[in-house]
């Protein structure tokens, strides 16, 4: 396969990294020659230097040729243009990273599909789904609805007051069907359970359970739930504004924000918070806005380290939950440490959405786990494929790889060694980002 990507920034360098992995062939195009440098000498993949709205350097790249054309761009209006010309010129597939959320509304998706623009992301706005939907509760870090909502996977920080700490999977502890255990991270290891295998205090926990057997994980993990009323922002990005947006207009926003002239356009952009122009890094401007009366607290500026060192503060002051915007990766593991709560990367947000696309077309979702470092896949089983003609245990699937529930005539079931899965079930996959690839010949 032949991915063109355009706008050598943090989600298109992110994304030529990972898509380098799976040995495609993958060009990287930027205007500028500072963001390029070195990258093709240290990546197996081709660096150009050139205008993605240029004809003559569109078919210096080959675009003609290219499955899948992506525009990431800082801005918009290229990405667009790009995405037109490149399909007009033969790209099967094209991709536009864009800023405004009015073009993701269905009409308007069918309006750029016309006119050559396959696909629209807006990672600003992913990024801010997680903070509403983390926000919804404050006793795990991540959450992933499955299946139409049958199933959904809940990533959970569990103490010693656990139930399941220091319990052997094999002596039957976890033989139940109220939930399913797919993945155990500890300190920077993710790892797939095995009999062996235990849950001890501090790791962080991947559970696939139904909805209606949410509580009694809440119970097994030892968590409280505290229902989130009041809630202190810093930073006025995008993403903090569209999250405003999304949440209940009964919640207690306040959003601190430093640029004197930016908190002016706020007051006009967002009207169901209130604005201050205030350092959030500052303990004794913490103080006076009544910190220590928040429930939660999102820190998303453009500084990780700011951000990071906010949630501590928070957490110092008695906030239940904290949620950290962290764009250097190698940073992640540090804030896991430091338990500062949920933690969003824009850039691998985004790139999941976009690697979906490299996939067979029966993958029906790829999601990436910032707290796991790993992928949720969900897709459709066919007839005939590898993965419907064995029972689980004999699948001999990849390592790193768990199969945690499927959906079959609108009904969910968690998935054991013995169960077999049919065509037409919709199955949830767990698995670590390098053996994704692996998973296409049990799923075509």
């Amino acid at each position: 396969m032949k991915i063109c990507i355009v706008g050598a920034g943090e989600v298109g360098t992110h994304l030529a990294k990972l898509l380098a992995r799976e040995n495609f062939n993958i060009v990287l195009m930027d205007a500028s020659s500072e963001r390029l440098r070195d990258l093709d000498a240290n990546y197996d993949f081709l660096t150009v230097v050139g205008s993605p709205t240029s004809l003559k350097d569109l078919k210096e790249i080959g675009v003609e040729d290219a499955d899948l054309f992506i525009a990431v761009t800082p801005h918009e209006c290229v990405n667009i243009t790009a995405c037109m010309l490149a399909s007009n010129l033969g790209a099967k597939t094209t991709l536009a990273r864009i800023d405004n959320s009015e073009y993701m509304q269905p009409k308007n998706r069918e309006f750029f599909k016309k006119m050559g623009v396959t696909h629209l992301i807006y990672p600003e706005l992913l990024a801010a789904k997680e903070i509403a939907e983390s926000l919804s509760t404050n006793w795990f870090r991540n959450h992933l609805i499955l299946g139409d909502g049958l199933l959904e996977m809940l990533v959970i920080k569990v103490r010693a007051n656990s139930e399941i700490v220091n319990k052997k999977f094999k002596t039957g502890a976890f033989d139940h069907d109220k939930y399913r255990i797919v993945a155990i991270k500890r300190q920077n290891e993710t790892i797939i359970p095995g009999g062996n295998d235990e849950v001890l205090p501090n790791d962080l926990v991947c559970f696939v359970t139904s909805p209606e057997n949410r509580k009694f994980v809440r119970t097994q993990a030892g968590k409280k739930l505290i229902d989130i009323k009041n809630v202190m922002f810093m930073g006025g990005s995008r993403i903090v504004q569209n999250a405003i947006r999304l949440l209940d207009k009964d919640m207690n926003i306040k959003l601190m924000e430093m640029d004197r002239e930016k908190s002016f356009q706020l007051s006009e952009k967002v009207d169901n918070a209130l604005i201050i122009n205030a350092d959030g890094r500052n303990m004794d401007a913490l103080r006076e806005e009544g910190i220590a009366d928040m429930d939660a607290f999102v820190a998303v500026t453009g500084n990780s380290e700011a951000n990071i060192l906010a949630c501590l503060a928070a957490k110092r002051f008695g906030v239940s939950k904290t949620i950290a915007e962290i764009e250097n990766i190698d940073y992640i593991p540090l804030a896991e440490e430091l338990d500062i709560g949920t933690v969003l990367n824009k850039k691998t947000i985004a790139a999941s959405y976009i690697y979906q696309l490299t996939l067979d077309a029966d993958v029906m979702d790829v999601r990436h786990l910032t707290s796991a470092d790993a992928e949720v896949i969900e897709f459709v089983a066919t007839a005939g494929s590898k993965i419907t003609r064995h029972k689980v245990k004999d699948l001999n699937l990849p390592d790193q790889v768990n199969i945690g529930g499927l959906v079959r005539n609108g009904k969910a079931m968690l998935v054991n060694g013995n169960t077999l899965i049919m065509p037409n079930d919709r199955v949830i996959v767990f698995c670590t980002s390098s053996v994704i690839r692996k998973m296409e010949k049990f799923i075509n």
